[in-house]
This record gives structure tokens, C-alpha cells and sequence, in this order.
């Protein structure tokens, strides 16, 4: 039975509930809805004009309505009146299949098929900025390997300890905070979880950390390269297959502890990455941190080939540990459920035509690319991977004609309208239509 959300409000004293859906750009769309009323929200739904998203619909469609699910409400931790809840779009009596909730819910069915469920986590990084977006938030973080530097650290202790307590005591299992690469950038992780748990908190940790930033007077973007010469903002995503409690991908007897299972997922990855990255690496911004120059720090750590390793963070796939494995290509502005239904429809493929991906590398990628010329690259641009995607007979068959179109369509139009004032040079400065279109991704 499910769980009444109208005697949650009273138990918990929620005075508002946040509706919630996440629209085919990754923005986070919500009505808030008094408790009074949330038991007709929980039957029927909240409506919204899909037209006024980025979803490809028209004035004229009729209202589409975000059903909640009452099983990813989040009490805000830091406001316990309101209530966040993920929601899945309907219209006409029909989910709407160009809608990532329910495209990954699909996934998930499809995958439920053979028994499986994915299990993930994500490692979210992030940069702390001025609140007008110039540069970053401390002066004094200048070193040129700022990566774990303890001082910059703790001198952002009081917010990273709130996000952190936050989710300590949502339940997430929080387990390391860190500086990361870049001058002021910062990630956080916590325990993996069901894929679809974790995409609904993937998208809540981004509202939640964008919102104590500026509880804190400061700003924080998941933009994939906010400044041209620091490490970009990745989304890396730890992956593994489950049936009950049995990891499938789990091998003790191989190499690097993965099954034959787990190897025909991971060739399915790589065989789609090229179009994958139209979802991974949406934006125009993206393809600054793909196949990028070296910066401050003297690594990029982001791909630029497709390949997979063992434990070696030049390489698309990494697997670090026994039973998983490590896609590095996602960055900070990818879609959170449409990077987990990605990665299970291009598994799936690999899983249904028993794929090889072929011998492991343990070359430096960075300094030895060159001696790999037959290994396919990465796109270049978002109209690359754009046109990639739109070529793709697997993932058109995954997602379903409507829903790709659906996405080419819109990505295309925001690349005309960045061209009509801007042009893209890796090695120039960010522009500022990048800047104002993604800061807030």
C-alpha cells in the first residue's frame, strides 16, 4: 500500500510539500503545494504546461501532471516544513515517455526482465564561487595542486559540515569530503544505493548544496568547466548489476574481479559512448572538459578516448575494486536520471549481444593516446555527439523515436542560439552565454 502522505504531513509537521520533476535540460521544476492539499496531489497529480520547460511540447498541449512518489520524500534538513518529492509526468492518462524519470524507470523495467537491478553511486563535484560568478569564493585557495589541500578544506567547514550532517541524517551514509583538483572545487560522496534512489538524490543533493551555498552567502555550480584553466566538474558513476542480494558483477577468480556479465555491460557502454555523451556531456560547456588541454594542475582528469583500464583514472571505465566498475565520462550538468538510464540501455545491448570489450590498457592515456590511433575518440562538441545519438539504431531503440527526436530537437535549437552571438575555442576564454546558460545546471 502507499504511503499516505497527507498523515506524513501531520506526523512529521510538513507544512509544504515541494512537487518535483526534472525536465529533458536537467532543471529541477516544482510547485509547492500546502499540506492541506496534498492528498488530491498524491491521487491526481500537480499540473504544469509542459511548454513552458524544456520539454518538446506546444501551448496547445494539454496540462501534464507530476504524480509523486511518496517513497523519495526528503524532509528538508535544513527547513523540516517542507517536503521535497520526486514526481513521474503524465498526460492524457499516459506517462510521458520524453520525460527522464520515467525514461529511466523504463530502464529499469527493461532490465527487471532479466532479472537484474543496477545498483550505483555518484560522485558529485562542485565548485564554490562568488554568488556573481567571476571566480571562485576563496582567494587564498591558489595552489597549483590544490587537490586535498586541507586548509582551503576547512576554511568552507561550516558549510561542507551542514551538507554532510544533512545527509548523515537523511540517511545516505555520507563517507568523505574533499577538495578536489581545482581551486575551489569540492566532492562529496555517500553510499550507493538502488540506481533510482540515487538519481533522486542526485538531483536533491544539487538543489541542497546550491541552497546552503547561498545560505552561507556564497554560490555553487555543477558547471562542467566554469574556468578555463582548472579541472572541470565531473560526475563519475560507480556501477554494478544485482539479482536479490548477489552482486552479478562480482568475480573473484578474474583479473579485476568482474564477471563475464559485467564485461558484456561495459562493452555495451563503450560500443554506444559516442552517442551517450549527447546525454553524459550535455552541454556546449561539456566539451571544454572532454578532450581538453592540459590545466593548472597538469591533468584534465576527464577521457578523451574510449577505453577502459584497471585502476588507473586515465581511462573512461576505471575498476578500482572487485564487483564494479567506474564510468568517468559523465560531468557536472548531465541529466541525473538520464545519465542512469543511459548506462543501463547501452549495458543492456552489450548484456543481450554477449559484447567483448576487448584487452584492458594500463598506458598513461593522457601522454600515450598517440600510440592508440585506432581507438575511437570521444566527440569534439555537443553537434557531434548530437548527431552521434541521432544515428544510434540501439539507443532509438531503447528510448523510442519520440524521445530522441524529442531531445536532438531542443539541444540543436540551444546550439543555434548560442552560434548566433559566440563561437567555441577549447583554448579561449568561457564565454559568458555559457556562463549565464549552465552556471545554475
Amino acid at each position: 500500500m502507499s504511503k499516505n502522505l497527507a498523515q506524513i504531513a501531520k506526523t512529521k509537521k510538513i507544512k509544504y510539500f515541494l512537487i518535483s520533476f526534472v525536465d529533458l535540460f536537467g532543471i529541477l521544476r516544482s510547485k509547492l503545494v500546502p499540506a492541506r492539499a496534498i492528498a488530491d496531489m498524491q491521487k491526481n497529480g500537480a499540473g504544469f504546461a509542459g511548454f513552458a520547460t524544456w520539454l518538446d511540447m506546444t501551448p496547445a498541449d494539454t496540462d501534464m501532471f507530476a504524480i509523486p512518489d511518496p517513497d523519495s520524500l526528503i524532509q528538508l534538513p535544513w527547513n523540516k516544513e517542507v517536503g521535497w518529492l520526486a514526481s513521474d509526468l503524465w498526460m492524457g492518462g499516459k506517462p510521458v515517455s520524453a520525460s527522464p524519470r520515467v525514461m529511466l524507470n523504463n530502464q529499469i523495467k527493461n532490465l527487471s526482465r532479466k532479472s537484474l537491478e543496477m545498483k550505483s553511486g555518484v560522485e558529485c563535484e562542485y565548485f564554490l564561487i562568488s554568488p556573481d560568478g567571476s571566480g571562485i569564493a576563496d582567494t587564498r585557495d591558489t595552489q597549483s595542486k590544490p587537490c586535498y589541500d586541507q586548509s582551503a578544506l576547512m576554511r568552507r567547514y561550516d558549510l561542507i559540515k551542514e551538507i554532510c550532517d544533512s545527509m548523515i541524517e537523511l540517511g545516505w551514509g555520507p563517507y568523505q569530503n574533499d577538495h578536489e583538483d581545482a581551486n575551489g572545487q569540492f566532492e562529496m560522496n555517500w553510499d550507493y544505493s538502488d540506481c533510482l534512489i540515487t538519481a533522486d538524490r542526485h538531483v536533491f543533493f544539487k538543489f541542497m548544496v546550491k541552497a546552503l551555498a547561498e545560505k552561507h552567502g556564497l554560490r555553487a555550480t555543477f558547471m562542467p568547466k566554469p574556468f578555463e584553466n582548472l579541472t572541470g566538474n565531473g560526475c563519475h558513476a560507480h556501477v554494478s548489476l544485482w539479482s536479490g542480494k548477489t552482486n552479478k558483477f562480482l568475480d573473484n577468480g578474474n583479473r579485476y574481479g568482474l564477471s563475464k556479465l559485467a564485461y558484456n555491460f561495459l562493452a555495451g557502454i563503450m560500443q554506444n559512448a559516442e552517442s551517450l555523451s549527447a546525454f553524459f556531456n550535455p552541454t556546449i560547456n561539456s566539451y571544454r572538459r572532454i578532450n581538453a588541454p592540459p590545466t593548472k594542475s597538469g591533468a584534465s582528469w576527464s577521457p578523451s578516448s574510449i577505453s577502459y583500464s584497471g585502476n588507473n583514472r586515465t581511462h573512461m571505465i576505471r575498476i578500482p575494486d572487485p564487483g564494479r566498475f567506474e564510468l568517468r565520462l559523465m560531468d557536472g550538468s548531465a541529466n541525473p536520471y538520464m545519465l542512469q538510464a543511459g548506462i543501463i540501455a547501452a549495458g543492456l545491448y552489450g548484456l543481450n549481444m554477449k559484447l567483448d570489450p576487448g584487452e584492458p590498457l594500463s598506458c598513461n592515456m593522457y601522454t600515450d593516446y598517440k600510440n592508440y590511433p585506432d581507438l575511437a575518440k570521444l566527440p569534439d562538441e555537443l553537434e557531434e555527439s548530437l548527431d552521434k545519438l541521432d544515428e544510434n539504431k540501439i539507443l532509438r531503440e531503447s528510448f523510442g523515436d519520440e524521445v530522441i527526436n524529442s531531445y536532438i530537437k531542443l539541444k540543436k535549437e540551444e546550439i543555434k542560439d548560442f552560434f548566433r552571438s559566440d563561437s567555441f575555442d577549447k583554448k579561449s576564454s568561457v564565454t559568458q552565454w555559457e556562463k549565464t546558460n549552465t552556471l545554475d545546471c
